[in-house]
């Protein structure tokens, strides 16, 4: 099927590329021409970034307290939101960035009704700031930002094409499913998504896609309904 509405998530290291840190001109570059080629078939897509190309809260939590590690990283997402908005827009695609922490010189707060609107208008929305709240990932904001928006699916691009019996990287014969139910992928452990985002997307039955974001046109394949990785659902 044809999606009219996704969620898109991506990885603070989709946007590092080669460098050891912060942002690649080249993966921004590739990143937003990605969503473009998405957009451009009239496909309402939002998108949540998270922060581990600049700081990683949890790696540094002997050092500095969790809430603050926590509140440092959601501000590092809003700093990926701003570069991706930038690129974006220099390829001509309206896009807006709503954050969960009011830092309104730079962006909108995050209203869910404005959202949608912006949705419907054909922009691009990317939510930054995670939840607001220290102690959650930007994966759980992913499902949860997908689930009050109305997606018809979270889409997730990682550096993998899809997911696997075991970490492909370190095992030679873990092998890459086409489906797994929720259920399966918390029980098993696969560390696709944390256990908060994969129960909060079970229980409202948002199904996801994980996918890997390198290969060119995976996204807009995606967005269109072809199968490109692993669908992670709930059985009826």
């Amino acid at each position: 099927m044809r999606y009219k509405r996704v969620l898109l998530k991506l990885s603070g290291e989709s946007l590092q590329g080669k460098e050891h840190y912060g942002i690649s001109s080249d993966a921004l570059l590739f990143a937003a021409n990605e969503i473009k080629k998405a957009w451009r078939k009239k496909i309402q897509i939002a998108i949540v970034l998270g922060a581990g190309n600049i700081w990683r809260g949890a790696e540094h939590t002997g050092a500095i307290e969790r809430v603050t590690a926590d509140n440092m990283g959601m501000l590092a997402t809003i700093i990926n939101a701003l570069a991706l908005q930038d690129m974006l827009e220099h390829l001509g695609v309206p896009t807006r960035v709503q954050t969960s922490i009011e830092i309104t010189k730079l962006a909108e707060p995050y209203i869910r009704r404005r959202a949608i609107r912006h949705l419907e208008k054909g922009r691009i929305v990317i939510f930054a700031g995670g939840t607001g709240n220290p102690y959650f990932t930007t994966d759980t904001t992913a499902a949860l930002r997908a689930v009050e928006i109305r997606a018809e699916m979270l889409f997730k691009a990682t550096k993998v094409d899809g997911v696997y019996t075991d970490d492909p990287y370190r095992n030679k014969d873990a092998k890459k499913l086409s489906r797994i139910t929720f259920m399966d992928a918390i029980r098993k452990r696969l560390r696709i998504m944390d256990t908060a985002a994969l129960s909060l997307c079970m229980e409202n039955r948002m199904p996801v896609l994980v996918f890997d974001l390198k290969t060119p046109n995976n996204t807009a394949k995606a967005a269109a309904g072809q199968m490109v990785g692993t669908v992670i659902y709930e059985p009826e």
